[in-house]
């Protein structure tokens, strides 16, 4: 599977009961961190369990392109030969992030503090998402940078030849804002901080912190504060990438909703500014066990044993948003089952995703007989025992609603249809035989 080419229609089926074990692939967000921050280090930096889908590759090529030596050694198993902060040197071509707003935003800050030149791109997905929120602070650093309007790519950044640390309060709860930042800040003399209005996912300050950077992290009443001292010599690191929860979201999600299943998807990432969607489950009844809780890489992992629940609506605080905002998606799913309704609040970043995420979602659960309520910050699903099925849904280019909708098919009365699985190449390349082996009918 691929984002790029023709269309490739799926169907998802009534199945019977889900069995077996999920490997689900690492994790996106800590691969994308490992590669740049081994591209910045001193030495060879090597990574086990990477997350080899379409995303990461790109992001694997830009850091060759930026000079420093990347290469596959095995299934999941990556070195980096590391150019030491500062010391990217400039791309020949420009640099094409596919579909990763999370690569492209990282990237961008980790160059804009060297004084070299680059252009990004995407596709049409990427190619709409805004991109003002990462450069306009990066511009504060002194980079030049010019795109179209809204910021959106292609985008050009002329890093600043003599960087100076920034003090920025983020507008909204973003990791990717944070991470842009403090990836630009490296390269600054003295300290750069990053104040949000709300705890993001830390995979960046965790990572700089065991590659040898001065991290500082408080709560005040300002907001959550990131405090970065600048110049410091990145030491290589050995990085083991834990499993992605929100990959493991899906065949978690399908084990819920199909009677009589029962599945473990062992390694997760258990980070607590990840966990939202899991408290939200258990708050819902979902029958879910967590086992062998340890620490890999850095991150809390365990091992997750999860059953068939007969589950029930609730409100999902504001709060929680950050901690599970790739996760509504397939919420929302979840929710379609339960008895009663759930609300999501605090989810205005799902518009700007890798498409309108709460639009996405309502029009697809309509076509198959769910109701479905939004606001601009929120999203209510209207559960039911029996959802009918049998419609097809737009999944926009975005990964994350081609297989939430695959999900939805394996328990409702009529099969549903997607009309493009391509992009799960993005993070999930090995979703549909994965969901095979535990019983689900789709493809």
């Amino acid at each position: 599977m691929s984002h790029a080419g023709d269309p490739q229609p799926m169907t998802s089926r009534p199945s019977g009961s889900l069995r077996g074990e999920a490997q689900v692939p690492g994790d996106k967000s800590v691969s994308h961190r490992a590669l740049i921050l081994g591209a910045l280090a001193v030495g060879e930096t090597r990574i086990t369990g990477l997350l080899e889908g379409q995303d990461i590759l790109d992001t694997a090529k830009a850091m060759q392109a930026f000079g420093a030596q990347v290469e596959r050694q095995g299934p999941g198993e990556w070195s980096v030969h590391g150019v030491g902060t500062g010391g990217f040197g400039e791309p020949e071509t420009a640099i094409d992030c596919g579909n990763s707003g999370t690569g492209v935003r990282l990237i961008m800050g980790a160059m804009a503090t060297t004084p070299v030149s680059a252009t990004f791109t995407g596709d049409a997905s990427l190619s709409r998402r805004p991109m003002a929120r990462v450069t306009d602070p990066l511009a504060m650093f002194g980079a030049e940078i010019t795109a179209r309007e809204g910021g959106r790519l292609p985008v050009t950044i002329r890093g600043a030849t003599d960087p100076v640390p920034v003090s920025y309060r983020s507008p909204v709860a973003s990791a990717q804002i944070k991470s842009a930042i403090l990836l630009a800040g490296l390269n600054a003399p003295g300290e750069t901080v990053v104040t949000e209005p709300e705890q993001t996912r830390d995979h960046t300050e965790r990572m700089l912190a065991g590659f040898g950077a001065q991290v500082r992290t408080e709560t005040t009443p300002e907001g959550h504060v990131v405090r970065l001292t600048g110049r410091p010599e990145l030491r290589a690191q050995s990085v083991a990438v834990p499993r992605d929860p929100s990959s493991a979201a899906f065949p978690v999600a399908a084990a819920l909703i199909v009677p009589g299943s029962e599945i473990r998807v062992p390694g997760v990432s258990r980070n607590p500014t990840r966990d939202g969607l899991y408290t939200t489950l258990q708050e819902m009844g979902a029958d879910i066990t967590f086992e062998n809780d340890r620490i890999e890489g850095g991150e809390p992992v365990a091992d997750l044993l999860i059953r068939h629940s007969r589950l029930k609506g609730v409100n999902v605080p504001a709060e929680r948003a950050s901690s599970m905002i790739d996760e509504f998606p397939i919420l929302s799913v979840i929710a379609a089952f339960a008895e009663g309704k759930t609300v999501m609040n605090g989810v205005a970043e799902l518009r700007v995703k890798e498409s309108d995420r709460i639009d996405a979602m309502a029009r697809g659960l309509e076509a198959n007989g769910v109701r479905v309520e939004e606001t601009p910050d929120s999203m209510t699903v209207h559960g039911m025992q029996k959802v009918p099925g049998g419609g097809r849904a737009a999944t926009h280019l975005d990964h994350r609603i081609a297989m939430s909708f695959l999900v939805l098919g394996l328990a409702t009365q009529a099969p549903v249809s997607i009309d493009d699985g391509g992009p799960i190449a993005t993070s999930f390349p090995d979703f549909l035989p994965l969901m095979q082996g535990l019983g689900a009918d789709l493809g």
